[in-house]
């Protein structure tokens, strides 16, 4: 899984979900507004007809990157990030791009 790599390479990994107590070892957060720290990436994992409403949370949160992953397109999530200023990516794999990059984990 992708977050296995990044926590892995030392990553931190906010697991948000709801309905789950805990998803890689990680206590979950319930939602992006309820994580206390600030937030670097927001991974998503959901289908598209639901990565706008996560793009609009991530920016409610201040995320300072959204990326949505392979398969997950919201040509309206996209066009809110640029005029908010955050890069975004969409239909890509982190892991994958991580590994093409040869990174490590942050100092």
């Amino acid at each position: 899984m992708p977050e296995d790599d990044l926590m892995a390479q030392g990553y931190r990994v906010i697991p948000v979900n709801p309905l789950l107590t805990t998803v890689l070892g990680e206590l979950r957060s319930p939602s992006l507004g309820a994580i206390p720290d600030s937030v670097d990436l927001v991974d998503v994992f959901r289908r598209s007809e639901l990565a706008l409403a996560t793009v609009e949370d991530a920016l409610s949160a201040g995320a300072r990157g959204i990326w949505l992953q392979d398969g997950v397109v919201s040509h309206a999530g996209a066009e809110l990030a640029r005029r908010a200023g955050i890069p975004f990516v969409m239909d890509d794999c982190t892991m994958r791009v991580h590994r093409r990059m040869g990174r490590t984990a942050p100092e």
